[in-house]
């Protein structure tokens, strides 16, 4: 199993990182789509070839194609609306949160799979992105469909986690 490899390469000095990452994603109350969904947009959003290399196939293996997919649309997509909606509150001129965004999002509308899995993982990916106004717009969306705040948590422990792994895992390897 590719997870138990990932805990394998975590070094001694991260062991809470391992046993986290066996817990975020073994012990996950979360359904098999949006655990796995938000493994894999997680797993992109870190940036770590190495947690994408290991995680990729589980996860490929528990979606549908076309959660897959989605799951790819979501890390995608919020990879850009992560830097531009960041920026624009970032900024002290309130005036660019004024204008009108003109970039294209039409997977967000027409993900391909339920809305609150795509929704969910937007979020877990803007938590590794550091976005506030797309954490809050997905959370708001969340909670008004009815998710509760366990779920929403459930998440963002998975990406903080996968984060963290991908962040060691690389330093290692440059340090090696």
């Amino acid at each position: 199993m590719a997870l138990d490899e990932l805990k394998s390469a975590v070094p001694d000095y991260a062991k809470d990182l391992k046993l986290n990452l066996g817990s975020v994603i073994g012990n996950s109350d979360l359904p098999k789509q949006q655990l796995w969904g938000t493994v894999l947009a997680c797993a992109i959003a870190s940036r770590s070839p190495r947690v994408l290399r290991e995680l990729e196939p589980e996860a490929k293996a528990n979606l549908s194609p076309e959660a897959y997919t989605a799951a790819k649309s979501a890390a995608a997509v919020m990879a850009m609306n992560n830097v531009f909606y960041r920026t624009r509150h970032l900024l002290s001129d309130p005036e660019y949160g004024t204008m009108r965004a003109g970039l294209r999002m039409n997977v967000i509308g027409n993900p391909g799979v339920e809305k609150v899995d795509f929704e969910l993982w937007s979020l877990a990916v803007s938590a590794i992105n550091g976005c506030g106004q797309c954490l809050d717009s997905h959370e708001q969306v969340l909670r008004k469909a009815g998710v509760d705040r366990e779920t929403i948590q459930e998440a963002f422990k998975i990406a903080a986690v996968i984060q963290a792994v991908g962040v060691t895992l690389d330093s290692e390897e440059s340090l090696a």
